[in-house]
């Protein structure tokens, strides 16, 4: 049966998702001191997957190996493999780039959401969707104007992170368009505790959990930060994606790097050793507004329901 659409509340869930993506590089720059990219990855996988799995329990709706056929299980050990890769890059590329030359290519993720909403889930976009997706490029061009010079006229920041970052940004897309017909016979939680776990297990070997030993009393809450986004974001985004497009999804999340720049902002103030902010000048606050008013533009066009089919990855009749 096809999901009831309800525009509102994915709005508002698009939005939180961008809010906790927004301010994560914080936490996860504190994380990155004591602690590498896949441990860190491993300990949020954990701890969401446990989290998930005791509600799921308490309600009696775990997920069971017949809800799938095999081809709906090679689909979710698809959007698993290409989750895990998109975690640990992306944390790994704030080792080569600060957390807002990062979002310089992250944006790349959302367009390729939209576009592969528009070609494999046959969604379409209305004039006004199309003019908001314009000023949503011409924003984050603006936004970013001073930053690509940066990156390779910078010592601190190398090419490697600008392939790192580009290649966790489409494989955060792939798994989007993966996870979404499997929401047509999984619910939101338990497609996210199949991932959670399967994606714990590919970790273990690549982590290292006894560096949670050597951390200080405010890197173990940014640690603890970063394990509760990933339950609170990945729950609302995969949560969205059932309820609302792929494309108007993606158009939401195209505000994650305005929480970046303002929460990088403000942890610079607090820890100006730690965390260091690039200035912008006019024309770059001026490209903020532009995407977040083309972001809502897009977001928020009307469009005709479109039905997807997904009869041959449930295992039910």
């Amino acid at each position: 049966m096809e999901s009831q659409l309800r525009p509102v509340y994915g709005f508002l869930l698009s939005l939180l998702t961008a809010f906790l993506w927004g301010v994560l590089p914080v936490a996860l720059t504190l994380c990155l001191k004591v602690m590498d990219s896949p441990t860190i990855t491993f300990y949020r996988f954990l701890t969401a997957g446990l989290v998930v799995f005791f509600i799921l329990k308490i309600r009696r709706s775990l997920p069971v190996a017949a809800s799938l056929t095999r081809n709906g299980w090679l689909l979710a050990a698809l959007a698993t493999v290409m989750l895990v890769t998109n975690y640990v890059t992306n944390v790994m590329g704030l080792n080569y780039l600060s957390a807002s030359s990062a979002q310089v290519l992250m944006q790349i993720a959302p367009f390729v959401l939209m576009t592969g909403g528009v070609l494999l889930y046959k969604e379409s976009f209305t004039k006004v969707q199309f003019a908001g997706a314009g000023l949503l490029i011409l924003g984050l061009g603006l936004f970013f104007n001073q930053r690509l010079p940066q990156i390779f006229a910078s010592e601190t920041e190398s090419i490697a992170g600008l392939f790192i970052i580009a290649g966790s940004a489409v494989a955060w897309a792939i798994y989007a368009l993966a996870q979404k017909p499997l929401l047509r016979t999984l619910s939101a939680r338990q497609l996210t505790l199949i991932m959670y776990a399967a994606g714990g297990m590919l970790l273990i070997p690549l982590s290292t959990p006894t560096e949670l030993m050597s951390m200080d009393g405010l890197q173990m809450a940014a640690l603890v930060f970063c394990c509760l986004n990933t339950l609170v974001a990945y729950g609302a985004f995969t949560e969205a994606m059932r309820v609302w497009y792929a494309s108007k999804v993606s158009a939401v999340l195209a505000v994650q790097p305005v929480f970046t720049f303002i929460s990088m902002t403000l942890a610079e103030k607090i820890m100006p050793d730690t965390f260091h902010q690039p200035e912008l000048d006019s024309v770059a606050y001026g490209g903020a507004l532009l995407v977040v008013t083309g972001s809502m533009m897009a977001a928020l066009g009307k469009k005709k329901p479109v039905k997807v089919l997904s009869g041959s990855l449930s295992g039910k009749s």
